[in-house]
């Protein structure tokens, strides 16, 4: 996975000024777009497509100061139509026009060239089982909230705490296969996982594919897949992300397994009356890399 990442940063170094297609570019790689974009957005710390506009800009700011061509000039050669439409993505990367940049050099904010690493980590096993399941639907109440990558996301806690004691239990009573429990489930996710976009969140439970369930509730159907179920244990909910970051840094790159779509399902299978501890499952969709 590391060398298929800088392979992806030649690429994006060779057509700055090209459209994004990131499709074009797994398909190169031998990936996915689904597995590229998130392992590039878990271990760069930005979206690929951030990734992509601040280097554009950066090259862009270079031609820009030496002022061997007119602004609509750069703005073609980096793939904008237009000066207004340019000056709009120069300023927002840079915090000034380029007009103004050309006239006094600066500011300017640099996106230097990612390269990735192997680093060795992974003292610590991760506690990880692989099972295949067949179609199962995930049943409950669902509801569009921001992704928050560290500390309690205030939306979902808001949702959750809305679901009266009774339909909490109304939904345990319905759960048929694993995961078992009561789940909290990540689906509809931007594929870069950009903190603040929105994703659909359902509090539930999971049944058996051919399971009747009550008409007033959300219905997720889950086709037959693989599954890469990962273990965690200790503060609620520090040590759920961390396993959740691991899983881009250390799991996916030294195992001969990518992501594939679906949803990402975390059950609680025991926790502090406070919820400040908890042990969870997350359940990852998987497919052979």
């Amino acid at each position: 996975m590391i060398g298929t990442l800088n392979r992806l940063v030649d690429l994006v170094e060779r057509d700055t000024a090209g459209d994004l297609d990131v499709a074009a570019w797994a398909r190169s790689l031998g990936t996915t777009e689904h597995h590229l974009r998130r392992m590039f957005s878990s271990l760069a710390g930005m979206p690929l497509s951030e990734y992509v506009r601040r280097r554009r800009m950066t090259l862009a700011a270079a031609d820009v100061v030496r002022g061997e061509r007119d602004l609509l000039g750069i703005a073609v050669r980096h793939g904008y139509g237009s000066t207004e439409a340019f000056a709009r993505a120069f300023r927002a990367v840079h915090g000034a026009g380029p007009s103004e940049v050309r006239r006094t050099g600066g500011p300017l904010r640099a996106q230097p060239r990612l390269s990735f690493q192997l680093t060795v980590r992974g003292a610590d096993p991760m506690d990880v089982r692989v099972v295949d399941r067949p179609a199962f639907r995930l049943v409950g109440h669902a509801a569009r909230v921001p992704l928050v990558h560290e500390g309690a996301n205030p939306r979902i806690a808001a949702h959750v705490a809305a679901i009266p004691a009774a339909e909490h239990q109304r939904l345990k009573a319905l759960s048929g296969t694993e995961p078992r429990g009561l789940l909290s489930v990540s689906d509809d996710l931007d594929p870069d996982r950009a903190e603040g976009t929105e994703l659909t969140h359902l509090h539930g439970v999971a049944v058996q594919a051919g399971a009747s369930v009550p008409g007033d509730l959300d219905v997720l159907e889950v086709p037959a897949g693989t599954w890469a179920v990962f273990r965690s244990s200790g503060p609620h909910p520090a040590a759920l992300q961390e396993t959740w970051a691991a899983t881009a840094t250390e799991w996916f790159p030294s195992n001969p397994w990518r992501l594939r779509p679906g949803p990402e399902v975390v059950a609680v299978l025991e926790r502090a009356d406070d919820f400040s501890t908890a042990t969870c499952e997350l359940w990852l969709p998987v497919e052979p890399a």
